[in-house]
């Protein structure tokens, strides 16, 4: 096997701290999942994984399930997820197939490649920026997404008003703010009151809104009774587009009404791979979570992971120099694939990505700005009107700190009686979005086109590079890390899993599943296992809050790596359901690094 080319005090070291670690009290008393017979949603706000239980009670399936789920946090989880977002759903049926739902925002017809430029060349910033105010919205695709799976793959035995019905209870009828959420409005006031409908919705006018008050949103109730009674497209076509076209035109905003009535989801095929027995199904472009997570399995599956341990000096080493190569190839070659041809089946290849592992060194870690571009002949081609060549070194410009990741996405697994899953990830893409909400409306709006490469070289919130592939254009969809998963053993699912955090959603994915099928995990543990991250710009090794040990930090140290623990900012939020292919009870895993997160089932 490869690993006998990790050194012998490498692995001696580090199986010592892993048992040492195995062995402590707080993992002897590990939480369980929830088990349960008939169906389970596990979502980061209880009243949202209850709302997916009520219509799942009525006779719904876990599409219709999802819909309820969504329009729910959209309500009690702003943070995150709203009408006005967009996002990624992968639907296992019954019946064997596998399909994805494609809502993702998209760029509206007036922008362009060098819009958040300045005279000076250099990227904007504040209000009018791709991350703040009225120009930063994608058009949200969160309704005609989860209209689309409705229509093609829900039960038939409730209805479009049925699903929004616990949203439009909770937003008129009010639910108890927890402290998690008071803390959220707190810690992104500034952002909120630049705006004044923000101010007046989110922040109480001022006053801000307290853990445990009574919390109504009239004016999201009546948006939501508007969509019961008109159906979906009344939010591209009728008073709500009507309303957010009218305030974006008063604000010097990007998104029209015309936008807004040929937006369309898009359904797509998933991307399939294989690791150690088990079939992987996850997001094909314009994510770049699903070709990453199958590339690093595939660079993994020749060592023997489950040897190293789940938190060796050895492991964190190996798993760095995958997610090191897997996010260059991400800079180098990923985009819309209906803007750019992306070379998927070449990315994926085995034979590729043993060549992407020749140069691993088990005592040393590499150097991001001498990683190697892709290998063998893989090139993207880009159709976006007047794109740049770049050189590599436009690419690799900028060596810049990385800031603190955020998780401003929200993540919902769910499995029904009947053996249909959902997996999905939807997202304002920062924390309450653009801080923008359409007056009359209750909608916060995301800021979405800062997932474009604003300009080569120049790193994005997330501290992402990103390449030609996915420059700015009309009516494309921006790269994605959304990375909703399923795992599969004889054509049956029994992990359905994903994530929020930017590019750390890779991670956490990757993390949760080598966790049970590498070390044997059960699924609570896996999914509250420390987490690391590393995305090849900037060259840093993050990691979780007291989860490495000093002496797996000086070995790491010793090897080259450069550690970065994160102080306040958790990695990942992993909302994971398991099937036990015997019995076929579920076993839902709620993170617990979102204090509200929960599994619900009967």
């Amino acid at each position: 096997m490869l690993t006998t080319r990790i050194p012998s005090f490498v692995r001696h070291a580090t199986r010592l701290l892993s048992t040492a670690i195995l062995l402590s009290p707080a993992l002897r008393a590990q939480r369980t999942a929830v088990e349960a017979e008939h169906a389970i949603v596990t979502s980061v706000h209880f009243l949202a994984s209850e709302a997916g239980v009520e219509v799942l009670k009525k006779g719904g399936n876990a599409v219709d399930a999802a819909a309820a789920t969504a329009f729910a946090l959209a309500v009690v989880y702003p943070y995150a997820g709203t009408l006005g977002a967009g996002g990624f759903m992968l639907i296992h049926l019954a019946d064997g197939r596998d399909v994805v739902v494609d809502y993702r925002e998209t760029a509206p017809s007036s922008a362009s490649r060098d819009m958040y430029l300045g005279p000076d060349g250099n990227v904007t910033s504040g209000p009018g920026s791709s991350t703040l105010g009225w120009r930063a919205s994608g058009v949200p695709g969160m309704v005609a997404g989860f209209a689309l799976a409705l229509q093609r793959y829900g039960s038939g035995k409730v209805t479009w008003s049925d699903v929004i019905e616990p949203a439009r209870r909770l937003a008129a009828e009010g639910h108890r703010v927890s402290q998690y959420t008071a803390y959220l409005f707190k810690g992104s006031a500034e952002k909120l009151a630049q705006f004044s409908e923000s101010r007046r919705v989110f922040l109480a006018d001022g006053a801000m809104i307290k853990s445990g008050e009574l919390w109504r949103q009239p004016d999201l109730a009546a948006t939501l009774v508007r969509l019961q009674k008109d159906g979906p497209r009344e939010f591209y076509e009728g008073k709500t587009a009507r309303l957010i076209a009218d305030a974006m035109a008063k604000n010097s905003g990007t998104i029209s009404l015309a936008d807004l009535k040929t937006y369309r989801p898009v359904e797509r095929t998933p991307l399939r791979g294989t690791y150690r027995g088990f079939d992987i199904v996850s997001m094909p472009p314009p994510s770049s979570g699903g070709i990453a997570l199958i590339q690093m399995l595939g660079m993994l599956e020749p060592f023997d992971v489950a040897l190293l341990g789940p938190n060796s000096a050895a492991k964190y080493h190996l798993f760095t120099e995958t997610m090191r190569r897997a996010f260059r190839d991400r800079a180098e070659y990923l985009g819309d694939p209906d803007f750019a041809t992306i070379p998927v089946a070449d990315l994926l290849d085995r034979a590729y990505l043993k060549k992407r592992m020749a140069d691993f060194d088990p005592t040393r870690a590499s150097r991001s700005d001498q990683t190697a571009p892709g290998l063998g002949p893989i090139k993207v081609t880009s159709h976006t009107p007047g794109a740049a060549d770049p050189s590599r070194s436009q690419v690799v410009a900028l060596r810049s700190q990385v800031q603190n990741e955020s998780t401003e996405t929200t993540h919902f697994s769910i499995v029904d009686g009947s053996g249909n899953a959902v997996s999905n990830t939807y997202t304002l893409n920062g924390a309450f979005g653009s801080g923008v909400t359409i007056p009359g409306t209750g909608i916060m709006m995301n800021n979405e086109m800062d997932d474009f490469t604003s300009k080569l070289g120049v790193k994005n919130m997330f501290g992402l590079i990103q390449g030609p592939a996915n420059s700015i254009a009309p009516g494309k969809r921006p790269l994605s890390a959304m990375t909703p998963t399923f795992v599969l053993k004889n054509g049956a699912v029994v992990l359905v899993t994903g994530s929020p955090g930017g590019p750390t959603i890779i991670s956490t994915v990757l993390a949760i599943i080598t966790n049970i099928i590498d070390h044997s995990m059960p699924v609570q543990q896996a999914v509250d296992f420390p987490r690391f991250h590393h995305q090849w710009m900037p060259d840093e090794l993050t990691f979780d809050r007291h989860s490495m040990s000093p002496d797996t930090m000086k070995i790491l140290s010793n090897m080259g790596h450069n550690l970065k623990e994160r102080p306040t900012v958790i990695i990942g939020d992993g909302e994971t359901i398991a099937v036990d292919p015997k019995t076929k009870l579920l076993h839902g895993a709620a993170d617990p690094r979102k204090p509200d997160s929960k599994s619900v089932g009967y």
